[in-house]
């Protein structure tokens, strides 16, 4: 008859097959091909990599290694979000810009996602600050939602299409709204993205911001108004000109410029 440890011992080693067996089943079934989507196995389709040829000016200044990094990665972001048309429908051009949008202001930050967003709402025309698409007060192009709309941001869609059929008004609305969920990735959309900002430079960019504000106030100046709202606003406002009009507001704002490509990570004139 056998002793008593010697059973013990039995079921240990059974203990450790069954565990390596289990480990083994897990890796066999994780790693079969087809089961996961990696963002490199992520391919664009042909008509959504002809629009970024045919309408998105960043993408075309890029060189190969980059227009194939801004690819993945767009075709990453756009696995993650859902866009939802509300009142319209969403086409293939839509998302490219909405996904170009993503893209452009992180595009030097390889490891940025946007954890704060889970759903782009796709609105037929503009709206109010509650969301509707009826009434008199409806000059709302692009917004990103608070409270029960936290992760939620809400665009027109002709806004949207203007801000890449023409790209040399120093608008882009899709663009504006992806600086604020930057912005607010720190805790507070204050126009001070302190995740992009080295400490040393807070206060240069909060003085930088006040004075040219108080130049719009004065119509002393050629960036929007809009950007004369708030800090928010104003940092959007000129992240929207930066990507959009790089070389003219590098000659009529070079500081504004050259903190602006700290920011985000650019070299000087790279898109220019």
């Amino acid at each position: 008859m056998a002793s008593q440890p010697y059973f013990y011992l039995m079921e240990i080693v059974l203990v450790i097959l069954a565990f390596f067996a289990l480990v083994v089943l897990c890796f066999i079934f994780l790693t079969k091909p087809g089961k996961r989507k990696t963002a490199g196995s992520m391919t664009i389709p042909d008509s959504y990599k002809q629009h970024l040829i045919e309408k998105v000016q960043f993408y075309n200044n890029l060189d190969e290694i980059g227009k194939t990094s801004f690819e993945t990665r767009m075709m990453r972001f756009l696995s993650r979000v859902r866009i939802v048309g509300i009142g319209t429908e969403v086409e293939d051009l839509d998302r490219v810009f909405i996904g170009a949008s993503a893209i452009i202001p992180i595009f030097n930050f390889d490891r940025w996602e946007y954890v704060n967003l889970n759903e782009v709402m796709v609105y037929p025309e503009t709206f109010n600050t509650e969301f509707e698409q009826k009434g008199s007060d409806r000059s709302v192009m692009g917004m990103v939602g608070e409270g029960a709309m936290q992760q939620v941001m809400i665009i027109s869609q002709p806004a949207l299409r203007q801000g890449f059929a023409n790209q040399s008004d120093k608008h882009n609305t899709a663009i504006h709204e992806f600086v604020h969920l930057i912005d607010k990735t720190d805790g507070e959309v204050d126009g001070i993205p302190e995740l992009l900002l080295r400490h040393r430079y807070i206060m240069p960019w909060l003085e930088m911001m006040l004075k040219n504000i108080r130049q719009i106030r004065k119509n002393d100046s050629d960036i929007n108004p809009y950007g004369a709202t708030n800090q928010a606003e104003f940092f959007a406002v000129a992240a929207e000109y930066f990507f959009e009009r790089p070389d003219l507001l590098e000659r009529k704002h070079p500081e504004l410029y050259g903190m602006l490509a700290k920011m985000f990570g650019k070299t000087l004139n790279s898109t220019s």
